[in-house]
C-alpha cells in the first residue's frame, strides 16, 4: 500500500454488486440545486424578456417575488426585503459594507463562508475591534461566549460543514448589536427565529432550486435604524449601497434593484415559489427536507464506513449532509490521499450517471456532500445510497490493490 489512488479503469463489481435502480434525477449538487419535479422551460414562457426591469411589468415581477417570499417565510410585516446582485454573497457583503464599524464585531466561524466573512471584516473593512469565535469542521463554537452588545455575524446552516443552528434561544431579545445571518441554505428549509435576527440573506439557487446570481437581503427595523444612523467612513460599491442621501434607499425594497437583474431568472424563481405554494408552503418544504435528510441519516446509521461530519446529531444540517469516510484503512491515509479517495468515489458515481457534483467543498475535510433540500425527491436519495456503498467498495479495491 502506498496511499495513492490508482488510475480509474472499467469498473468491476467487488464486495458490493453494482445496483440496478438509479436515481431518476442524479443532481445532488449543493448549489445550484436540482429543479423541482415537473419543472420545464414552458414554465418560463411568461418571462418579460427584452423588457426593462424598470418597466411597469418588470418591476411588478420583482415586487411579486419579494411579496411571495416574505409571505411564505412568515417574515414580520415591518421587515424589508430586497433583491441584490451577486447571489447570497452579494447580499451578505451589502450588509457588512453598510453596517459594520459602528461597534465591535463577533464572527462565528465553523465552516468556509463564515471564515470568508471574518476575513472580509478584517482585511477589506478594517474592523479593528474584531473577535473570531472559531470551531473545527463538524462542531459549533462556544455560543455562550458571544457578546450581543457587539454585532454578530454567523452562518445559520453551514453548507460546507453540515452543521446548523436549530433555534435562537441563545440570542437575547434586548441585544444592542445586530445579528447578521447568512441563511442561504436554511431559508425555505428550516424555521428561522425572525425576532432573534436582524439581517437575513439567501439566494434563489439553494432550497428553491432557482437560477444563480441573485441574492435576497432582509432587514429588521433594528438593521434599518443602523443604516439610517450610521454612515461608514469607507467607499461602498454602487451595487451594494443601501443608502440614498441620508436615509435608507426604500426603492430597493419595493422592486427596484441596483443593477439589471435577469428577468428570466426572476420568472424561474416565481415558478419555484408557485411550486412551493402548491406543496403547502414553508411547512411542507421543511417536511420534505427533513424526510430527505432522514433517508441519509438512516443510511449513515447502518453503514460502518461512513459518518456524518457533524459531531452532534442535534445540529446536523438537513440540507447539505456532509459525509466523512471512517473506514480504518482509508482513515489511515494522509489528508491529500483521503481527498483523492473521495474524489475517486464521486468520479465513479458521475461516470455512472447516478450522482453529480457531490464532492466536499474544496476547503473542507475529505468527504462527500449530498444535497437534501426540498426540490430533491426522497426516492432518488433512497436509490442513491446503494450506489454510495458500491462506489466506496470499488474505490477501496482500486486504492489498496
Amino acid at each position: 500500500m502506498n496511499g495513492t489512488i490508482g488510475t480509474a479503469s472499467p469498473v468491476a463489481a467487488h464486495d458490493v454488486a453494482r445496483p440496478t435502480l438509479r436515481p431518476a434525477d442524479p443532481r445532488f449538487s449543493p448549489g445550484p440545486t436540482a429543479k423541482f419535479a415537473g419543472w420545464t422551460l414552458e414554465l418560463l414562457k411568461e418571462a418579460s424578456l427584452g423588457r426593462s426591469h424598470r418597466s411597469k411589468i418588470g418591476k411588478a415581477k420583482l415586487q411579486t417575488l419579494i411579496t411571495k417570499s416574505k409571505a411564505m417565510l412568515g417574515m414580520p410585516a415591518d421587515w424589508r426585503l430586497g433583491i441584490m446582485a451577486g447571489s447570497d454573497t452579494g447580499a451578505v457583503e451589502a450588509a457588512l459594507w453598510n453596517m459594520l464599524g459602528a461597534r465591535g464585531v463577533d464572527v462565528l466561524v465553523w465552516e468556509s463562508f463564515g471564515g470568508d466573512w471574518a476575513k472580509d471584516a478584517k482585511d477589506q473593512l478594517g474592523i479593528e475591534d474584531l473577535r473570531v469565535l472559531k470551531a473545527d469542521y463538524g462542531q459549533l463554537p462556544n455560543l455562550s461566549a458571544v457578546d450581543f452588545d457587539r454585532d454578530v455575524i454567523l452562518t445559520w446552516n453551514g453548507t460546507t460543514s453540515g452543521v446548523r443552528l436549530v433555534d435562537g434561544d441563545w440570542i437575547p431579545e434586548d441585544r444592542q448589536g445586530l445579528v447578521i445571518a447568512d441563511a442561504t441554505s436554511a431559508a425555505f428549509a428550516m424555521d428561522l427565529p425572525w425576532d432573534k435576527l436582524d439581517v437575513v440573506t439567501w439566494s434563489w439557487q439553494k432550497v428553491l432550486g432557482g437560477e444563480a446570481a441573485h441574492g435576497m437581503l432582509a432587514l429588521s427595523p433594528h438593521a434599518v435604524e443602523r443604516i439610517r444612523s450610521y454612515k461608514p467612513n469607507r467607499p461602498i460599491p454602487k451595487i451594494y449601497q443601501l443608502r440614498k442621501g441620508e436615509d435608507l434607499n426604500e426603492a430597493i425594497f419595493e422592486g427596484a434593484t441596483q443593477n439589471t437583474p435577469s428577468l428570466l431568472a426572476v420568472e424561474d424563481c416565481l415558478a419555484a415559489l408557485n411550486w412551493a405554494g402548491d406543496q403547502g408552503g414553508l411547512s411542507a418544504l421543511i417536511a420534505r427536507t427533513d424526510r430527505n435528510a432522514q433517508v441519509m441519516f438512516d443510511w449513515i446509521a447502518r453503514t460502518p464506513w461512513v459518518e456524518n461530519l457533524c459531531e452532534d446529531d442535534k445540529h446536523r444540517s438537513t440540507t447539505g449532509v456532509c459525509l466523512k469516510v471512517v473506514d480504518p484503512e482509508v482513515a489511515s491515509l494522509d489528508e491529500a490521499a483521503q481527498k483523492a479517495f473521495c474524489k475517486s468515489m464521486s468520479k465513479l458515481l458521475d461516470q455512472e450517471g447516478v450522482a453529480f457534483d457531490i464532492d466536499a467543498y474544496r476547503a473542507a475535510p475529505a468527504g462527500l456532500r449530498i444535497w437534501c433540500g426540498a426540490t430533491v425527491e426522497a426516492s432518488d436519495l433512497q436509490a442513491l445510497t446503494p450506489w454510495l456503498d458500491w462506489a466506496f467498495a470499488t474505490a477501496k479495491a482500486q486504492t489498496f490493490s
